[in-house]
């Protein structure tokens, strides 16, 4: 993480700072070198006045009640969708550029919702405001997708994820393990369901989000909208059934795609490993397919058992894992890099406009 004077270099504010996908954007910022003037660590009033590592020193975390956006050019909201829905707008209106982790403004067509490898030239002609950023699901799949609809096309697509606690943040993950831990004592005990309704512990739960009168999920209903919307394929066929599992963190999906026309297998791995941030498993046992314990590099989107159907070539199967909070975080960062470089005159008060 970069602390520097240089004008060009934004003040951040970064909302959800304590909670983990907060935690994960902090660690980016460090680990990618993020230059800033300035940062400034919001969380809710319960974390308040705790201290949070930034740059090799301790900063204190203020209330959002206290937070100051009058001078922020960037505020990243790594929050849920009443805060953010709440607060981003104040922070935009504060003249900073808002880049939002929630679904609160995921289908306001007014505003941009960016995977920046796909979408992000909508940037270019954005004066500023408020940015969504997509899911943590939806983000590997139009990665993969949009280079597979470029070189085949895609007539349909079919999806199966497996989604772990850390979904939830750190409420989700402490309440596995806590539910986990009794299970392991006491078969019978009564299993915490703050979270996870029916408890998580050693279950599977065949439904993320809430369920909506068509028997689909508000996190399927999501994941087809924002794939659509990020593709621009208002009418690409997507379905979708999104499962909780017991696994602490890391996301896998399998997925089922029709292309345009036959895939040659060789050739789709050769397109999957020429993809940036994308690594292909493709060799014999005993390495076999990722997984969220074996998988490797956080920061990869993970692609395994490449099957191309034998009775039809267009349809093939692959095998995602992927870090769930990473690449959530990975994908708000860049949305802020797009727009700094964007040309001095498309900026607001982000980059070298901030400049007073």
């Amino acid at each position: 993480m970069k602390r520097v004077r240089d004008h060009a270099a934004p003040r951040i504010v970064l909302v959800g700072a304590t909670g983990a996908l907060g935690a994960t954007v902090l660690e980016l910022i460090g680990e990618l070198g993020v230059r800033y003037r300035d940062i400034q660590l919001v969380a809710s009033p319960r974390s308040a006045g705790r201290a949070a590592p930034v740059g090799g020193r301790s900063q204190t975390v203020v209330s959002l009640d206290d937070a100051d956006f009058a001078d922020a050019d960037l505020v990243l909201f790594c929050t849920g969708e009443a805060v953010s829905g709440r607060w981003a707008p104040a922070a935009a209106a504060a003249g900073a550029l808002v880049v939002d982790s929630s679904g609160a403004f995921r289908t306001d067509p007014d505003t941009p919702l960016l995977v920046p490898p796909v979408n992000g030239h909508l940037m270019e002609r954005y004066p500023g405001g408020i940015v969504a950023g997509a899911g943590g699901l939806t983000v590997p799949l139009v990665l993969l997708l949009h280079d597979i609809e470029r070189r085949w096309g895609v007539r349909q697509v079919v999806l199966s994820s497996y989604q772990a606690a850390s979904g939830r943040g750190h409420q989700g993950v402490e309440e596995l393990l806590e539910g986990s831990e009794l299970a392991l004592r006491d078969p019978d005990a009564e299993l915490p369901t703050d979270c996870f309704r029916p408890a998580q512990a050693f279950n599977v739960v065949p439904a993320v989000g809430s369920l909506l009168e068509n028997g689909s999920s508000t996190e399927e209903q999501h994941l087809v909208q924002e794939t659509r919307r990020i593709l621009d394929l208002p009418h690409l066929n997507v379905a979708a059934t999104c499962v909780r599992v017991p696994v602490v963190q890391g996301h896998s999906a399998a997925v089922y795609i029709e292309a345009g026309g036959p895939v040659v297998r060789r050739d789709l791995v050769e397109l999957l490993a020429s993809l940036p941030r994308v690594v292909v498993h493709d060799s014999e046992p005993p390495s076999g397919p990722p997984t969220p314990l074996t998988a490797g590099d956080p920061d990869l989107i993970h692609v395994g058992r490449i099957r191309v159907t034998p009775h039809n070539p267009r349809g093939f199967w692959l095998w995602l894992v992927f870090d769930n909070l990473r690449v959530a975080a990975l994908n708000l960062l860049q949305i802020a890099q797009t727009a700094q470089a964007r040309p001095p005159r498309a900026r607001t008060r982000l980059g070298e406009s901030a400049h007073r």
